[in-house]
């Protein structure tokens, strides 16, 4: 027997002063069994810091032509794609080509290692914007996890904060790659 997916709700405010995003959304995150804390609340960092209309996660782990979280127009055209982690160039270079915008967040202490490998092959993609989150920050955020949260995401001056009620963890993207 498979197993299912877990879920997770989060009620998350976003309070992005530096796009003038605002908004309270009530999120369902369904996590893959092989998917970690970690990686789940990098999923939902991903969505505060993009939010925007025809936001969504998508099947992620359970489909593997789909990024982590995308936007979709009204005509069903993809206009970003993030992927989470380190995914390796041919499906980078293969989202470039379907999406108007491409977003890579890694989150790993491996971060540079897996950019030194690959970053000569990417610099053409004027869409590619990667961002590696500090693993320290990553884990900070994985602590945050419940199986029912309230969160809210505060951006102002490209300082991002993700908190609880209890807890809050400053979260520093680090650009690997600005798009163009």
């Amino acid at each position: 027997m498979a197993l299912r997916a877990t879920i997770y709700k989060a009620d998350l405010q976003i309070a992005d002063m530096d796009r003038h995003v605002y908004g309270d959304h009530a999120l369902t995150i369904a996590r893959h069994p092989s998917e970690t804390d970690e990686r789940m609340m990098v999923r939902v960092l991903a969505y505060a810091l993009h939010a925007q209309d025809g936001i969504a996660f998508t099947r992620g782990l359970f489909e593997v032509d789909e990024p982590d979280v995308w936007v979709k127009n009204l005509a069903g055209e993809i206009t970003l794609w993030i992927d989470l982690g380190q995914p390796d160039d041919a499906r980078i270079r293969r989202a470039c080509s379907r999406a108007e915008q491409v977003v890579v967040l890694c989150y790993s202490s491996s971060c540079e290692v897996w950019w030194k490998q690959i970053a000569s092959k990417l610099t053409r993609f004027a869409n590619l914007t990667v961002l590696q989150l500090p693993s320290d920050a990553s884990q900070a955020l994985a602590a945050l996890a419940a199986r029912s949260m309230r969160l809210q995401c505060m951006v102002q001056d490209g300082e991002i904060w993700l908190n609880t009620e209890t807890a809050s963890v400053p979260v520093k993207l680090v650009r690997l790659q600005p798009a163009a």
